[in-house]
């Protein structure tokens, strides 16, 4: 079990002071201990495993690659680029390549996978270079027009701006922000829901979006109301990570039934929520072959195994197509 949550990994410097600098790109092109992590679609380019290696992003020098659709500057390396003599400090983009580029970078599907798959099994410094890669490559991808006029906008700064082609505004990316929360009684059970979009067996901890001018705690005790129907107190931060699918940053929170509320009378709004479930820890170990939980890169595994004190050996599953 991580530390931290998977996708909150920090282990690069994001050098925000060089996106300004309007010759950045040639030097980056040009400089040799640059390197570039690859995306198509919502797949990132992953090392060939030599001998046992572990699993890494494949890295690879501008040089080599065709022309991208997007490139975004992401920072500088703290360690060492694995398969190089690249040192500490190198230069790291993401660029974005369309079907036929992507084929002829490498054309094996094997060697391209989701974000959700790799997090849990990346070293820091890649699962770290993966999630800003993946989430500025989303936030492009939503966001082609002016919200102010409607036309078209072009990338700047290093990718980390748009700006209209017709007002001239600049446009930089956005985080919506969602709580997740750990909900226990008295008895120190958890307490789970299955969301209607998923398919049966699945369930995870309550979660939702934050509402214009409300606090964040506020928004824990409203969403769990909402969803729920209980009333909780002692709210606390635990952590938070970045959820790039496409925009969301997840804030994560403990929360215990409030005195005097019975922990029987939660029920489910029949809209979001179908199923709520309070779990022992026992009861939750009994259950892991015939619940599927949240995925391993996912904040609400990591505090429910936290809760747990190690991790699950849970049943998980694709998501289902809808």
């Amino acid at each position: 079990m991580h530390a931290v949550p998977p996708l909150a990994r920090a282990a690069i410097d994001r050098d925000g002071l060089a996106r300004a600098d309007d010759s950045f790109g040639s030097r980056f092109d040009a400089d040799p201990a640059a390197r570039v992590v690859i995306i198509h679609g919502d797949r990132l380019l992953i090392a060939e495993k030599v001998d046992g290696s572990p699993l890494g992003l494949d890295l690879r020098h501008p040089s080599v690659l065709p022309e991208a659709t997007l490139r975004c500057y992401l920072g500088r390396t703290l360690t060492i680029v694995r398969g190089s003599d690249a040192s500490a400090g190198a230069p790291i983009e993401v660029r974005v390549f369309d079907e036929a580029s992507a084929a002829l970078i490498e054309p094996e599907a094997a060697r391209w996978a989701g974000l959700r798959d790799l997090a849990p099994v990346l070293d820091d410094r890649d699962a770290a270079l993966a999630t800003e890669a993946v989430a500025l490559a989303n936030w492009h991808g939503t966001h082609p027009r002016c919200p102010r006029c409607g036309a078209v906008t072009k990338p700047v700064q290093a990718g980390w701006a748009r700006r209209c082609t017709v007002d001239e505004s600049l446009h930089f990316p956005r985080t919506d922000p969602a709580i997740i929360v750990l909900v226990t009684d008295d008895s120190d059970r958890v307490l789970l829901g299955s969301n209607a979009l998923w398919e049966q067996r699945r369930f995870s901890l309550l979660a939702g979006f934050v509402e214009p001018g409300e606090s964040l705690e506020a928004a824990v005790v409203r969403e769990i109301g909402e969803e729920a129907g209980v009333a909780v107190d002692r709210v606390e931060y635990a952590a938070s990570q970045p959820w790039p699918f496409p925009a969301s940053i997840m804030l994560g929170f403990t929360a215990r039934v409030a005195a005097g509320v019975d922990p029987a009378e939660a029920e489910p709004d029949g809209e979001e929520i179908l199923q709520l479930r309070w779990l022992s820890r026992e009861e939750l170990r009994a259950a892991t072959h015939e619940v599927v939980l949240p995925g391993p890169a996912s904040i609400a595994r990591w505090l429910l195994e936290r809760w747990f004190g190690g991790p699950l050996e849970a049943h998980t599953a694709p998501w289902a197509s809808r």
